[in-house]
């Protein structure tokens, strides 16, 4: 098997863009694959700046400050933990072999059960450190601030800090906060903040630490393979049907995962509280229809095959949809090679996915 160090140092993989684990690939599946892309991208002739919105890494100078459990976490079983660390070399050559010319950086909350004044500096150090790297790259490099989201009136300062003072481009966040849905009020200054300076924020879960020791066990990664998606899926419900997003039109969400699972069944939705009245708050109207407002959320592509895309592009439009690969965990190690497959979208369609969407959401040049 190819590993993932191997290929960055060699720069192959299969013709086809795609990576594969243990499996064969039939020659007359190799050919249906479009082109390997490389850059400059260009669609219909014309160029394109390719953004993955979804790419993350990690600073050793924050992790230190939870002494024992810092030094653990680059420990951890998941495949790419280590390279969160950037090299430039490495990570440069990656998004090269990938076609990618910009990733939006963003590190996973780790910090939401750290007592209110140890998040601070976890915080404060990332962005610091997310800020110099970016401006030192600008070329390539953008990123998503870290916030202090237990604490939500530090977590304001910290967003304008970020965007007037460090030139981030939106703040990542977790699902939740500490088993805290986003609509709960408390939250509700820091969705103010995003929205009054125009920033997106990115949802990134974090799984449901309530199943892991339970529904979760056993063989599969549950607690991620279901339960990421589940969390990204739970967090959007709440800000729908709660009316979060009614309260704040203007805020831009940028979901993980496609979105987890919502995309996938969002019709349901329409139908909840016609069936079960009585489980709705009467003091709840929702300005649309809880499927409406996926079309004002915007959604990476880290879903896999183009059929999924077509269903989320069905679903949300394929102007809400923005590259996203996960790296360096090897989700999808060929994200631009995946939006070239999908053959349900237009040439203007896969330009927009691929980063002119993105370029106009995080107001950078094309």
């Amino acid at each position: 098997m190819t590993t993932r160090r191997e290929f960055l140092k060699t720069g192959t993989l299969a013709a086809s863009g795609i990576f594969f684990c243990g499996c064969g690939l039939s020659r007359r599946a190799h050919a249906q694959q479009p082109a390997r892309q490389k850059l400059p991208v260009t669609v219909n002739g014309k160029r394109v700046k390719t953004i993955d919105v979804h790419s993350h890494c990690n600073f050793h100078e924050a992790g230190a400050l939870l002494g024992d459990e810092g030094r653990r976490r680059p420990a951890s079983p998941v495949n790419g933990a280590e390279e969160t660390f950037i090299d430039l070399k490495q990570r440069l050559a990656a998004m090269d072999a990938q076609a990618v010319d910009m990733e939006i950086l963003s590190i996973n909350p780790f910090w939401y059960d750290k007592e209110r004044d140890l998040a601070a500096q976890i915080v404060k150090i990332q962005n610091e450190k997310l800020a110099e790297f970016c401006a030192a790259h600008s070329d390539r490099f953008a990123a998503f601030a870290s916030l202090t989201l237990q604490a939500p009136d530090l977590a304001v300062q910290e967003l304008e800090t970020a965007i007037r003072k460090q030139g981030l481009k939106g703040a990542a966040i977790g699902g939740s906060v500490n088993s805290v849905d986003f609509s709960d009020p408390k939250f509700h200054p820091v969705w103010a903040k995003a929205e009054e300076l125009g920033v997106p924020l990115f949802i990134h879960p974090r799984g449901i630490p309530e199943l892991r020791s339970n529904r979760f066990a056993g063989n599969g990664w549950l607690d991620n393979m279901i339960g990421n998606p589940l969390d990204t899926t739970i967090a959007l419900s709440h800000l729908i049907f709660e009316g979060t997003l009614d309260r704040f039109p203007d805020l831009k969400i940028v979901a993980a995962h496609g979105g987890g699972y919502l995309a996938s069944y969002a019709d349901r939705a329409d139908h909840a509280c016609l069936v079960g009245p009585k489980k709705c708050n009467p003091d709840i109207k929702l300005k649309k229809k809880p499927t409406e407002y996926l079309k004002q959320v915007y959604f990476d592509s880290l879903v896999f095959t183009p059929e999924a895309i077509r269903h989320l592009a069905a679903q949300v439009g394929a102007s809400q949809i923005i590259l996203g690969s996960d790296y360096p965990y090897p989700w999808q190690l060929s994200p631009v090679d995946h939006i070239f497959a999908c053959t349900s979208l237009s040439d203007e369609e896969k330009a927009d996915v691929l980063g002119r969407t993105a370029a106009k959401l995080f107001n950078l040049q094309a």
